[in-house]
């Protein structure tokens, strides 16, 4: 559970160069450039998660290994179809083949003296997993992410724009941090330490209330896209994990989240909200995704599905609360679990996607597999919580067929599991090998 604490406006005039907030924020992250370098090799793959992260470093980044998964049941999560004895090539960080024996049999004689084979008989293969929620702010953290299976993630803000610098590491080192979309610093009246992150962010220090005024907002935001942000997150109420805090008072308004959402300008805001004023108020403000969510009416539902915006209910990090032993959470985790179990399927029923999140925050990771299992509990079917994780997930961050399903092309992350996942809501808890980037991160096979 994450209990953590985080009109026009100006532009920000400084220019500080984006490698020097990336090299900041990944001392911040545990990241060593001279402990990478070590490792660097020839033949660098193309760039494609951050193209310009590093460009004056005189090292190459990291190869992989060709690799070919046999013999288990490769998955589509967007059709459902299952591939019996199947094959997955995997070379130069893309999906090379993937099919049966026979369709894959042309590229598997061009890889197999160079690669690494995995026997999945008896097992499940699918694509990498996605978190569309956490809170990653060191090495540590996004190692840990990695070995759930989640192999991209969203970022839900971090404290120093570690999340920016985690993001730029695939391109360097496969298999070490998962593809990252990063948030940059949560959109919040109380930046505390935070405003230390930037020196663009010094006069917000001066503001007595916090950061409220639309104009102070809209600057806020344009920061952290300026710094490498890709989506925005902010809130519409408190938070539910502080025994202090009532997540049904309200933090911002229709009029504030529409000042960001306008700053953003096609970044996808992800808004913190519990209320179903606050809920209401972010949909109307154009939020791209309503994160928690427990408190959504009917009506808001509807007003989602018909503008196409996401729901991630966090449904670990709200249930999680049940067992605290604090009595004012336990008491909220106890009342809030079937409300918004009951949302899930009123979501489900009046169209809105639903996409997977366990509000992962620091160390504590939530395996994305029990995200999984948990909307399957609240009324998904296996398949439509796997797509919650996949496909769902992709279409949310922008990625299209890359991310979320096995095809000719896609990005070659893959989880190897023990269980049918078209048939047991928890199957994606039984995690056996991981591939993150074209590098297997775990396995056991």
């Amino acid at each position: 559970m994450c209990n953590h604490d985080h009109t026009s406006a100006p532009t920000p005039k400084s220019e500080l160069p984006r490698r020097g907030v990336l090299a900041g924020a990944a001392a911040l992250a545990g990241i060593s450039v001279a402990g990478l370098a070590a490792q660097m090799v020839s033949a660098p793959p193309a760039l494609a998660d951050n193209p310009n992260s590093g460009s004056n470093y005189p090292g190459k980044p990291l190869t992989t290994q060709a690799l070919i998964i046999e013999g288990g049941t490769v998955v589509d999560p967007k059709t459902g179809d299952a591939v019996a004895d199947g094959v997955v090539v995997l070379d130069g960080g893309k999906v090379a083949a993937v099919g049966s024996r026979d369709e894959t049999r042309k590229a598997v004689a061009a890889v197999v003296q160079r690669a690494r084979v995995l026997n999945a008989t008896g097992r499940w293969v699918l694509p990498g997993l996605v978190d569309a929620h956490v809170h990653a702010n060191a090495l540590a953290d996004a190692r840990l992410l990695l070995q759930s299976g989640a192999t991209s993630v969203r970022s839900g803000s971090s404290s120093f724009y570690q999340d920016i610098a985690l993001a730029a590491v695939p391109s360097w080192a496969p298999g070490i941090s998962p593809r990252m979309t990063a948030a940059g610093l949560f959109i919040s009246p109380d930046q505390g330490d935070s405003l230390l992150a930037d020196p663009d962010l010094a006069p917000l220090a001066m503001l007595k209330d916090g950061v409220t005024e639309t104009q102070d907002l809209a600057y806020l935001t344009r920061v952290n896209i300026k710094r490498g942000a890709e989506v925005i997150k902010t809130r519409a109420n408190p938070r539910a994990g502080l025994p202090e805090q009532d997540p049904r008072e309200l933090v911002y308004d229709v009029e504030q989240i529409g000042a960001i959402v306008k700053a953003a300008k096609g970044a996808g805001v992800l808004c913190h909200a519990y209320s179903a004023e606050g809920i209401d108020g972010a949909v109307r403000a154009g939020v791209r995704s309503i994160e928690h969510g427990v408190f959504v009416s009917e009506a808001t539902l509807h007003d989602m599905a018909r503008r196409g915006t996401y729901f991630t209910p966090t449904m670990d990090a709200i249930t999680s609360m049940a067992t605290s032993a604090n009595p004012i959470l336990a008491a909220r985790g106890k009342e809030y679990t079937p409300i918004l179990q009951a949302a899930v399927r009123a979501a489900k029923d009046a169209g809105v996607t639903i996409i997977a999140g366990t509000d992962s925050f620091g160390s504590d990771v939530t395996p994305i597999g029990t995200e999984v299992r948990l909307l399957s509990e609240a009324g998904l079917t296996p398949l439509e919580a796997l797509q919650a994780a996949t496909t769902n997930a992709a279409r949310l961050l922008g990625r299209g067929d890359a991310v979320g399903r096995l095809v000719r092309g896609s990005l070659a992350d893959v989880v190897i599991v023990d269980a049918d996942p078209l048939a047991d809501g928890s199957a994606l808890e039984k995690v056996s090998t991981v591939v993150a980037q074209g590098a297997v991160v775990r396995t056991n096979l």
